[in-house]
């Protein structure tokens, strides 16, 4: 995990001064033309400049040691920010868009020294390229074959997916603040700027409503991915003097805190001594296949019908 923190760290820093340059760019850009798509998108920059500062501080939060107020750590921390991160991008970057775009529908504003806006939007769309590189890049590293979508919706780090999806928006909306400006030279109808902010807007409040969604799953507590139930089934099952799994529980109390509760079937003529062997090497197993489990609870007890629920934890 040590990996997925690093590279998640570095696709972070590389989006903050990319959307920091962007930002200062086309608030320039917007004083210069007055145009309703570079105001939109610079809105957009600063709102994602902010965000990533938010994901560093929730990074860094999330690192504190367990201690009596919070005996399972603050791993949590890390979704926490990372939904607040949702919501400024609906409020701050969204709403923010539509609300010029529709402004500006009503009363249009002539673009002046469009080639200025070119220049900016070319700028932004070099510099956003390379964020979206390096966040690519970091998460081909942990991907492991997953498609694009599928790693989204079951990552449990959410800072290189809320990066990956910020920098597809942002280069989306580069291209229809763009395409906006591009109509309104042709056709000399300032108010397809103003469509094109208003697109901007949409598009960015469709990313805040799906980051929020994904964020309030992991807030809530998501059980491990099947590959590491299938781990911790095979570890548990795999242990000396363990019969079987009566039943199971994992949560995810951090992207590498794993909680595991598991009652496991035990033979009844070992004795006190004997069981508690058994159960410090059934989490000695566990541990050594599934490293990130590092809350574990096991109770012993006897199977007495055929009953095994551990299938019923719902996995995506």
């Amino acid at each position: 995990m040590a990996g997925v923190q690093e590279g998640s760290r570095k696709a972070i820093i590389a989006a903050f001064f990319a959307n920091l340059g962007i930002a200062i760019a086309k608030f320039v850009g917007f004083i210069l033309t007055g145009s309703a798509g570079l105001l939109a998108e610079a809105g957009h920059s600063a709102a994602d400049t902010g965000n990533q500062g938010l994901l560093m501080f929730g990074s860094k939060r999330g690192q504190r040691p367990a201690d009596t107020a919070h005996p399972f750590g603050y791993g949590p921390e890390r979704y926490f920010w990372s939904f607040v991160v949702a919501l400024v991008l609906f409020s701050m970057g969204g709403l923010f868009a539509l609300y010029e775009g529709i402004q500006k529908l009503g009363h249009p504003h002539e673009i002046e020294n469009a080639l200025v806006a070119y220049v900016i939007l070319g700028f932004a769309i070099t510099l956003e390229g390379f964020s979206l590189t390096t966040a690519v890049k970091e998460a081909n590293n942990v991907r492991h074959g997953r498609s694009w979508w599928n790693f989204i919706r079951t990552s449990k780090a959410p800072e290189l997916p809320v990066v990956l999806l910020e920098d597809v928006g942002a280069e989306i909306g580069l291209l229809c603040a763009l395409g906006g400006l591009t109509m309104a030279e042709i056709t000399g109808n300032a108010r397809w700027d103003a469509v094109g902010s208003i697109a901007i807007g949409l598009l960015l409040v469709a990313i805040a409503i799906i980051l929020a969604v994904e964020m309030k799953g992991l807030l809530i507590g998501e059980a491990a991915s099947d590959e590491n139930l299938d781990a911790v089934r095979a570890a548990l099952v795999g242990a000396d003097k363990v019969n079987g799994i009566i039943h199971m529980r994992t949560m995810h109390l951090g992207p590498d805190q794993l909680l595991v509760a598991a009652k496991l079937d035990f033979s009844p003529t070992l004795t006190v001594a004997e069981l508690a062997t058994a159960i410090d090497g059934a989490e000695a197993a566990l541990r050594a296949a599934v490293p990130i489990a590092t809350t574990i609870y096991i109770e012993p007890d006897v199977r007495r019908d055929a009953t095994d629920d551990t299938n019923l934890q719902p996995t995506e």
